[in-house]
């Protein structure tokens, strides 16, 4: 690890020395990746490394399919930092603000930048519509009735636990209820270990839907200093938990929405071990764990869990399509209460669906599927990366996501995303304001940039018109 360390801060002083120097001038391309893997005898990710370093410096950009060039104004372009949170938990009242800018977000002639969705071109939907077709004729008794007791298909549970065993598995078959999405999921999760009025701790920022669920069940959230690298910290969260009054942890420690950091191995063992002693039961997000970028598949805390006290949420909505409604919780220790909640409120999950499901991971396709999707989403999230240290004020700090599709963008002090957001949308341009991301209203400087559509000249323009906007 440490020779991989200092060659790609080698390789990157010595592009860095010939920029600096002028011997490669603005708007001229480095030499390819290739190129100067092989030539300088390195690995494709160490000299990526190097690049991506050169480009938190702020001394070259990534062009979609085109590789890498001199910045025409080199500036840093670091990641925002972790930032100092409420210590007291707070009530949650962001559902209205937010339903406004989803449906703003979605009008015709908008960019949708907003809600963070993938483009339906990336989504293998043919072979889901063949395969509904198969399973009707080959299952015909799926449509004659459904259960609220026997509410989960033996094919798809099978499917899971053989799934669960990159996840550090496998883990049980009788930890899982299917459920109509990963939202369903967290919020069954929620009503089976608090009531109205008590705390949960979550990430700041966190995700949006999640501070929704909040607010409908009548929760408080406490707010946890996250790193945009590394995650929630640990530290904050013992000091938080150390006397009673937090019944639940609602994360997103893999590709975390919107940072798009993961937690490291080590965190997430402190993490589950700590919440195990301390009763304090931990809901994990895990929707964005297949769409990592680099590497193995990361391990989810569940992977650490010795109590059963981790419920595993996850959905197949940002990978085969939001419409297919399947989601699923590994309950552990609370998964009587979690399928109580399921049979009261909902009754079984669609059974021809939840058959559609099982074939297609069967059949070897999501594997496939998946190999292509994550590199997709990795050049598109690269692309908004650099078109957005194109057009945004040089003051302006970026992300750099370690998975999923969705940017986070910290602003110079001073610039209100809520207040800017009416001029975006008129200006056809869509993204969600930061401060809905903090249940206290902190991030106003802040908006977070969907990359689920291929970045087409009609998204750069986008983006122009937002930098245009914000610098006034």
């Amino acid at each position: 690890m440490q020779n991989e360390l200092l060659r790609y801060e080698r390789l990157a002083e010595d592009l860095g020395g010939i920029i600096v120097a002028g011997n490669l001038r603005p708007g001229e391309r480095l030499p390819s990746v290739r190129r100067l893997s092989r030539e300088r005898r390195l690995s494709v990710s160490t000299v990526l490394q190097a690049l991506h370093h050169l480009e938190d410096r702020g001394l070259v950009e990534a062009r979609p399919q085109s590789g890498y060039f001199v910045r025409h104004a080199a500036s840093p372009r670091a990641q925002p930092n972790a930032r100092s949170t409420p210590e007291a938990p707070v009530p949650v009242d962001v559902s209205q603000r937010l339903i406004r800018v989803l449906q703003t977000g979605m009008q015709p002639g908008v960019v949708p930048l907003g809600a963070a969705l993938p483009a339906c071109t990336l989504l293998p939907l043919a072979a889901l519509q063949r395969l509904y077709g198969g399973v009707l004729r080959r299952h015909p008794r799926l449509l004659e009735g459904g259960s609220h007791i026997n509410m989960d298909e033996p094919a798809l549970i099978r499917q899971l636990v053989l799934c669960s065993v990159g996840w550090a598995g496998p883990l049980a078959a009788n930890e899982f209820v299917i459920t109509n999405s990963c939202t369903e999921a967290l919020g069954l999760c929620l009503r089976a270990v608090t009531r109205p009025g008590d705390t949960v701790a979550v990430e700041s920022p966190t995700y949006h839907l999640m501070l929704q669920l909040l607010e409908v069940l009548g929760l408080k959230a406490l707010e946890i200093p996250t790193d945009p690298r590394t995650g929630l910290s640990i530290e904050a969260l013992d000091l938080a938990t150390r006397e009673s009054g937090v019944a639940a942890c609602l994360l997103v420690p893999n590709a975390s929405n919107p940072l798009g950091s993961i937690m490291p191995d080590e965190h997430k063992r402190r993490l589950a071990k700590l919440m195990a002693e301390r009763g304090v039961a931990v809901i994990e997000d895990d929707i964005y764990g297949d769409l990592h970028f680099s590497g193995e598949r990361p391990w989810p805390i569940k992977a650490f869990d010795k109590a059963g006290n981790v419920m595993l949420c996850s959905s197949f909505s940002k990978c085969l399509s939001p419409a297919l409604r399947i989601g699923f919780v590994a309950a552990g220790r609370y998964r009587a209460q979690v399928a109580l909640h399921k049979t009261i409120t909902s009754g079984g999950t669609n059974p021809v669906t939840q058959q559609v499901l099982a074939e297609y991971l069967e059949s070897g396709a999501y594997a496939r599927h998946m190999r292509g999707l994550r590199r997709t989403y990795e050049r598109q999230v690269d692309a908004m990366r650099a078109s957005v240290a194109r057009h945004f004020p040089t003051a302006t700090r970026i992300t750099r996501p370690q998975g999923g599709f969705v940017l986070w963008v910290e602003l110079p002090e001073g610039v209100d995303t809520t207040a800017l957001y009416d001029r975006a949308i008129a200006a056809g341009v869509a993204y969600v304001p930061g401060e809905l991301f903090s249940a206290s209203g902190m991030y106003r400087n802040c908006l977070r940039l969907n990359c689920g559509n291929p970045h087409t000249p009609e998204v750069e323009d986008a983006v122009r018109r937002l930098g245009g906007l914000i610098a006034g």
